[in-house]
């Protein structure tokens, strides 16, 4: 990716006493040590990243903020979903507490979602709550889970069933790092940011059909621009609804159902690619219960298959195990599942409206 000499985007979360600012644009995180010590003075500064981002930028990150005078410790974890419970959260705190870490300490998470909600939650419990700064480098990430405030771990019975509301005190989101990403990766976050044109934004969305070939290509300023609006709807929506009371659960879409494949496959499948299924799967049944059009329909599927995304469920998936797992992901309220379904592209709506029976033959008819 080439470097760009353009200011900066920003995108305000408005949550009155907890409101704070997405920083995006390249070559953002050479310079949040400055930030830092003018913004957020600490005691100490932990930075929690996995271990394949610890290699790759967890040192020079690392170094950048020693060089600042601050005071800087980095943890890592063993990358992948494994790693995404309550032992790799007691293992940190305790590796937190052996280098002194205090009320005054903040935390950095450097790294993609599973870091971001690992982090963020030892955040929220260590010490009843001490102050944690995302630094998303993944596109998923940036566009979607460090921005406003979900944090959880996985336990067998399902994924993100521990966790809390906490927000992070800013996000930067430096493009720069999406370079670094193996393509696979990459293409697993615009799963989210198509995701953001069917709830909310026809132009987005559109954008995407156009543009697709440009995006793959990671056309820096296009890339800020589509980072840029799914902060910014992401930011509308969270808002208006910080903990998911009503609003905030359209952000859902092809989620669900994605959830499920998540944990069918055993996380082989990854998240932006089971959400890119999950939305095929929702759309398909929106068709059945005679609310979407199978021309947008067919506009959906195109784009996905178009960005490199998966749009069929995997015949190794059973049907009443996918839909088993609905019933125990955490959307579900008394033993109703609640789907986001879309009328049309860029509006949508919740409802628990829907028969098993037709969650079944939008599987079936998406394989």
């Amino acid at each position: 990716m080439k470097e760009l000499d353009f200011v900066w985007e920003k995108v305000r979360v408005d949550l009155d006493k907890d409101s704070y600012d997405i920083l995006i644009g390249p070559g953002i995180l050479t310079n949040v040590g400055e930030d830092l010590k003018k913004d957020f003075p600490a005691s100490s500064y932990f930075i929690i990243s996995d271990s394949n981002v610890s290699d790759l930028l967890g040192e020079d990150l690392l170094n950048i903020l020693k060089q600042q005078g601050l005071n800087v410790y980095l943890l890592s974890f063993p990358a992948g979903e494994s790693s995404k419970n309550m032992d790799t959260i007691v293992s940190l705190a305790r590796q937190m507490v052996k280098n002194g870490a205090d009320r005054q300490s903040m935390i950095l998470a450097l790294g993609g979602g599973v870091t971001g909600d690992i982090a963020a939650f030892l955040a929220s419990i260590y010490m009843r709550g001490i102050s944690c700064i995302q630094l998303p480098t993944t596109l998923l990430a940036q566009v979607d889970s460090s921005v406003g405030g979900k944090t959880g771990v996985d336990i067998p019975e399902g994924k993100n069933l521990l966790g809390t509301f906490f927000q992070p005190k800013r996000v930067y989101c430096d493009i720069g790092t999406l370079a670094s990403l193996p393509k696979e990766e990459f293409i697993n976050g615009m799963a989210e940011v198509v995701k953001y044109g069917m709830i909310m934004s026809k132009d987005l969305f559109k954008l995407l059909e156009e543009r697709y070939e440009d995006i793959v290509q990671l056309e820096p300023e296009l890339i800020c621009k589509i980072v840029k609006e799914s902060c910014s709807i992401k930011a509308q929506v969270v808002s208006q609804d910080e903990k998911e009371g009503g609003l905030r659960r359209i952000l859902n879409f092809g989620h669900t159902i994605g959830h499920s494949i998540e944990a069918a496959s055993n996380y082989s499948i990854a998240h932006g690619c089971a959400v890119s299924i999950g939305m095929v799967v929702v759309s398909r049944l929106a068709i059945i219960k005679g609310m979407f059009s199978e021309e947008e329909f067919i506009r959906l599927r195109n784009l996905l298959k178009s960005l490199g995304l998966p749009t069929n469920v995997p015949n190794n998936l059973d049907t009443k195990e996918l839909i088993d797992l609905l019933y125990h992901d955490k959307k579900t309220i008394a033993k109703r599942v609640n789907f986001v379904l879309c009328p049309e592209i860029g509006r949508c709506f919740v409802t628990d409206d829907v028969d098993i029976e037709d969650i079944e033959k939008a599987i079936e008819s998406c394989r």
